[in-house]
């Protein structure tokens, strides 16, 4: 059977989250919550909590062997290194990124990373991105709004430049969506549960309106989360598109075709959904991920939904389309 690989996993540092503790307010600060002694919370509202498998690398790879895992993607997760000033951004990057390519080396077998960039500088963020490729990156973490920025804002044009002449994966991650407190969703971790899908669901509209995709051909996007809500309205964007002068003003494709070329991964959590990423994005798109260490995570399960496909779809979405795109 194709070895598995997981393009959707996480890995936090100590040094790093000081760093936000230190530097995160007034939007991120540390606090009690109701799922652990010390939580992230983003706008007041729960946000993320770290969990020990986010700091332990001997640890992680026990539950990799575990689970029939063979090699894990790492990769930061939000509030990414988006807080504290151009200095603090940089080093928070550089951190993360060291941790990673260190922990590359000592298990090289078993993990790879995704760096991530100080993206508000963008200056920096070239020169973090060539630093941390020659660390052994194979590919770039974006959150899919970036200090409650579009990734389509001409601000961000460089660094995507800087990726697309190095032809990298990029994995779209959610945050929180602008606006969170107007929509209210500080309670029952609605960010978590909603607001990630429509963080990542708006994104990606954005840039298939945008015609951003033509920009940058050598682009391979991931969008988290088996592409959050993107699949099942993938109808009602066409409907939209073929309908509304407005949807085609900088492009002729319609978001159907753009659906196709981009990547999945398959952190979903029913069979149904996971089918539905591979029928509208093709199954050369979709890739194996976990979301572990998240309380949300779920290594085992999302390999044997992924292992009870059909053989051929599932050696590609077990590994074979990661192993492709990151040239592994």
């Amino acid at each position: 059977m194709t070895p598995s690989i997981d393009v959707h996993t996480h890995m936090l540092n100590r040094d790093w989250l000081e760093l936000l503790r230190q530097h995160g307010k007034p939007r991120f600060e540390l606090r009690k919550s109701l799922d652990a002694p010390e939580g992230i919370m983003m706008d007041g509202a729960p946000f993320m909590t770290p969990m020990a498998g986010h700091f332990d690398y001997e640890y992680r790879i026990k539950r990799m062997d575990e689970a029939k895992v063979d090699l894990a993607i790492v990769s930061l997760t939000c509030p990414n290194v988006y807080f504290g000033g151009p200095d603090i951004s940089l080093r928070a990057a550089q951190i993360v990124n060291d941790s990673m390519a260190e922990a590359q080396k000592v298990y090289p077998s078993r993990i790879r990373f995704l760096c991530s960039l100080p993206w508000e500088y963008p200056d920096l963020a070239v020169r973090e991105l060539a630093r941390a490729s020659d660390r052994g990156a194979v590919g770039v973490m974006v959150l899919a709004n970036v200090g409650n920025k579009s990734l389509t804002d001409p601000l961000f044009g460089p660094v995507w430049k800087a990726i697309d002449q190095r032809a990298l994966p990029v994995l779209v991650h959610p945050t929180a969506p602008a606006g969170t407190p107007v929509m209210d969703m500080r309670q029952y971790n609605l960010i978590a549960s909603i607001g990630f899908m429509f963080d990542t669901s708006l994104c990606f509209a954005r840039m298939f309106f945008d015609g951003f995709l033509d920009l940058y051909p050598n682009l391979k996007l991931i969008a988290s989360h088996a592409g959050g809500t993107l699949p099942f309205l993938v109808g009602r964007l066409d409907q939209c598109f073929d309908n509304m002068n407005a949807c085609r003003t900088k492009t002729r494709t319609r978001p159907s075709d753009y659906l196709r070329r981009i990547w999945y991964d398959a952190v979903t959590y029913r069979p149904e959904a996971l089918k539905l990423a591979i029928e509208v994005g093709g199954a050369d798109k979709v890739m194996y991920g976990s979301d572990y260490p998240h309380n949300i995570g779920d290594m085992v399960g999302c390999l044997k939904r992924v292992d009870d496909l059909p053989p051929d779809q599932r050696d590609a979405v077990r590994g074979g389309n990661a192993r492709r795109i990151f040239k592994l």
